[in-house]
């Protein structure tokens, strides 16, 4: 049984319970916080530090490739894919704004895509013109041949430049948040998984062990692809994007982070490194899943775009393996709503979560 001090400090009533640590949840927590400094807010995470997609991701500020921005608007329309971009682009100002580009690592070194025919490059124009109201650029995305040769990506075609993008530590960047939150008196129980939620006309209340109960007054989940037993209504599909990293190579011409294959596979600097992820588009199947695990299968073939498409002709060796999870659905929009009169989330980023989250963050602020 707990103790009357545990109960009435730690596992006392809060205003907003948030469940996830994950990029969604500190921006949600500190949108709540800034606009309602009075409110109460405790943000309960299962894991010892925020995993997820936000710590195991590739550490792209994104902002979107071409031949994504083209098959969005292709799939759900202009209106709603300018949305996103407008989303991305302001999110990314936002990370900005409260932290120094050294204290997270953040580069706006530029992203570039990766292009073997000519099919886009028709749509160059119009997609310019689009984006010009979002990012200010009479040319958001410039076709860049030189830079080919440059990078030593000579087995490329066409390499089209997007000055919108850069990289980041995302590591650097969760533990500022975490700093933030602190300060704005936001509380944690990490190493807390929820079991159970009862809602009720007065208040939440969430279980977390066999006789512990949290209560609330309105609970978010931003739990992302691990939504599913709070939000089997939602169409979210687990997406996991593995990755690896390779060990220093001499000589990196590689600068900037670049996508390639409407964006399934996405590879950067870190420093004289190169760490390249994606694929998944080879096992779509087997990469559906919440498994913190790297196949064979797709390491292998990662190996070998490494060696023809980026470093061809180069040894390498690879020092780190890793895997995230994202959350994926039938179009990229993200579901941030209200489920109940006490219960809402934000959650499925597409991959997008870093550039999105701070945006997320104060759409579920206006809501709640």
């Amino acid at each position: 049984m707990n103790s009357i001090w545990e109960l009435e400090t730690f596992y006392r009533k809060r205003d907003i319970v948030i469940v996830g640590a994950g990029f969604s949840g500190l921006w949600t927590a500190i949108s709540i916080k800034e606009k309602y400094p009075e409110k109460t807010v405790l943000i309960i995470e299962r894991n010892a530090i925020p995993l997820g997609a936000s710590t195991r991701n590739a550490g792209f500020a994104c902002f979107g490739s071409l031949t994504e921005v083209i098959a969005d608007s292709q799939k759900m329309g202009w209106e709603k894919t300018l949305e996103l971009v407008r989303m991305r682009f302001e999110g990314l100002q936002k990370i900005r704004t409260y932290f120094k580009n050294n204290e997270i690592d953040f580069e706006l070194s530029g992203g570039y895509e990766i292009l073997n025919n000519s099919e886009s490059l028709k749509h160059l124009d119009t997609v310019n013109e689009k984006l010009k109201m979002i990012t200010g650029l009479e040319q958001t995305y410039i076709l860049n041949q030189k830079k080919i040769a440059e990078f030593g990506l000579g087995k490329s075609e066409f390499l089209i430049e997007n000055p919108c993008e850069g990289s980041l530590h995302s590591g650097k960047l969760l533990q500022k948040l975490l700093e933030k939150c602190h300060e704005l008196k936001i509380e944690f129980l990490f190493g807390t998984g929820v079991k159970m939620i009862d809602e009720n006309t007065d208040e939440i209340k969430i279980h977390i062990s066999e006789d512990l109960v949290v209560k609330a007054d309105k609970i978010i989940y931003c739990t992302n692809a691990f939504s599913s037993k709070f939000l089997e209504k939602e169409e979210i599909i687990p997406a996991r994007g593995q990755i690896l990293l390779t060990e220093p190579i001499d000589g990196l011409k590689l600068k900037g982070t670049f996508h390639y294959d409407e964006g399934f596979y996405y590879f950067r600097n870190l420093g004289n490194r190169v760490l390249l992820g994606g694929g998944r588009n080879q096992d779509f199947k087997t990469e559906e899943t919440i498994d913190f695990e790297t196949t064979e299968f797709l390491q292998n073939h990662l190996e070998s775009f490494l060696q023809e498409v980026i470093l061809p002709g180069q040894n390498f060796k690879i020092a780190l393996r890793w895997s995230g999870i994202m959350a994926m659905g039938s179009e990229k929009t993200p579901i941030v709503k209200q489920l109940s009169a006490r219960q809402f989330c934000a959650v499925r980023l597409s991959g997008m979560g870093v550039a999105l989250a701070p945006k997320i963050g104060e759409i579920v602020a206006e809501m709640i």
